[in-house]
């Protein structure tokens, strides 16, 4: 003889049928990524493109030297909040030189530039949404930590303006935007460097991802 299920086992019964399809889906799909949070993009967008706008921002074509400045390799990926890759967007990015000074007319300083930094480039995401730079470490100007801000573009429209920072800088203490963001954000735009394969004391690499909404 079949039992019949009192009135509460048949609800928590119906309750894991629904709910089965969500309970097998992998971690991955069910934590969504925060997004990296938003920046302003300041004064010193550069007011044209330069003609030699590429990734690799240490070199300037007809300049016979490459910039000043400790080299920095900046790479990562560009996610969306499920954790996909997201191809073919356009990543920008631009900052000042070692001098403290950006490929911007409105710089007070503009003319001790240096001329062999690019100041602003761009690179286009692969299939796996990878990107890399090879910049110079940023370095602090007044009032400022230093800072590399960050455009991303897909799909027609912009998908994130932000800035990145060295993790433990002794002038994020100060910095007004830095303290801006949560203790979460600001683990989602600090760069951590450590040595580059090259070995050359003066060349460093980091690694982030970057989620846009």
């Amino acid at each position: 003889m079949m039992r019949k299920l009192d009135p509460d086992r048949r609800i928590l019964s119906w309750a894991l049928t629904l709910a089965a399809p969500v309970l097998l889906l992998p971690a991955s799909v069910l934590a969504a990524l925060a997004p990296t949070p938003d920046s302003t993009e300041g004064p010193f967008y550069p007011e044209r493109i330069p003609e030699d706008d590429n990734g690799d921002l240490v070199h300037v074509d007809g300049v016979d030297r490459d910039a000043i400045g400790d080299i920095l390799h900046l790479s990562g990926r560009i996610l969306d909040t499920t954790g996909q890759a997201v191809p073919g967007a356009r990543v920008e990015i631009w900052q000042c030189d070692a001098n403290g000074v950006y490929l911007h007319a409105g710089d007070r300083h503009f003319a001790m530039r240096d001329r062999a930094f690019q100041g602003f480039g761009h690179v286009t995401t692969g299939t796996d949404g990878r990107f890399a730079f090879r910049t110079i470490v940023p370095v602090p100007y007044t009032a400022r930590t230093p800072h590399i801000h960050v455009k991303v573009l897909h799909g027609g429209r912009e998908r994130l303006t932000s800035q990145l920072y060295l993790k433990g800088h002794r002038k994020n203490a100060i910095d007004f935007l830095f303290h801006s963001l949560s203790a979460d954000e600001r683990r989602q735009v600090e760069m951590v460097l450590k040595p580059h394969e090259a070995n050359t004391g003066k060349e460093f690499e980091t690694e982030i991802d970057l989620v846009v909404a």
